[in-house]
């Protein structure tokens, strides 16, 4: 009997070890379907012309320099408010906070947050920083719904990071002498970059892909903007998904949209890889502390 429960549960295994190579299997080879594709439709139209100028009806010239400038700016300009904001709201809900039931409907509002739709955060952004705010359409508009749109996840990535490291290691250096604030920074934050960078690298893929938000608050002009004028209300300006969308829906132009999005997925992975190396860098700045 004791034979037949051995066999049985052997061929459970097998089948659901066969089952969770054969789902993996079919994720590798959807993901690198859909890269391959792109990059073999996208990476033949991508020339310096169209990486070095901006679109023009009376030169008959076809460049996304502006949408990549605008795509850089909003996402350094989103990450420079996002990530001090969510990373602090963790550290407070997971270090500080005492009432867990009020951290609790945090966190509930944080996860049902995430789950809302793009196109709502779009319309919030223009009620409020559009509209209310007479920042009018504008890459400071589109960067501040970003923000909103973007907090939860860092919130609850940081969060959910900050809860993997043993509360031993917070005892042992409060045993020692050292401050909150400084186990904090020396101790917990150390052992957890991976889950920051997770949720910055989350922040980020959502960012340079996100257009339904941005076409309500950013605007679709293609005016090459400086860093400075980045900063003043009514500077408007699409970014990379808002030209693919423009191009593949509104004008046909399918092979420039395969341009824009080889180039999208060039500069998602440059970003994650800088991200990562960073990230190491850090953990290993902590660690030799």
């Amino acid at each position: 009997m004791k034979e037949k429960i051995s066999i049985s549960r052997k061929i459970r295994s097998a089948l659901l070890n066969i089952l969770m190579y054969a789902s993996c299997a079919v994720i590798c080879a959807v993901l690198v379907g859909v890269i391959g594709y792109i990059i073999c439709r996208g990476a033949g139209n991508v020339t310096m012309e169209l990486l070095t100028s901006k679109p023009s009806l009376l030169k008959g010239t076809v460049g996304i320099l502006p949408n990549i400038l605008n795509t850089l700016y909003i996402i350094i300009m989103t990450l420079v408010l996002v990530l001090p904001l969510g990373v602090g709201a963790a550290i407070y809900l997971n270090e500080y906070a005492k009432n867990k039931k009020v951290v609790r409907l945090i966190e509930i509002a944080t996860e049902t947050l995430s789950g809302i739709p793009s196109i709502i955060y779009g319309l919030v952004g223009m009620l409020i920083f559009v509209q209310f705010a007479h920042l009018d359409t504008s890459l400071i508009a589109g960067s501040f719904t970003l923000v909103i749109m973007t907090l939860p996840t860092v919130i609850r990535t940081t969060q959910e990071s900050l809860k993997t490291v043993p509360n031993g290691y917070r005892e042992g250096a409060l045993a020692l002498g050292a401050g909150k604030w400084y186990t904090i920074r020396s101790v917990v934050l150390p052992g957890c970059v991976d889950g920051v960078v997770t949720g910055c690298i989350l922040s980020v893929g959502r960012i340079v892909g996100e257009s339904a938000a941005l076409l309500f608050t950013a605007g679709m002009a293609n005016e090459i903007l400086g860093m400075f004028e980045f900063f003043k209300p009514k500077m408007a300006g699409s970014t990379l998904t808002v030209a693919l969308y423009m191009y593949a829906k509104e004008r046909g132009e399918f092979e420039i949209a395969f341009a824009i999005a080889a180039i999208l997925l060039v500069l998602t992975c440059a970003i994650n890889i800088l991200s990562k190396l960073s990230a190491h860098l850090l953990k290993k700045k902590g660690c030799g502390k």
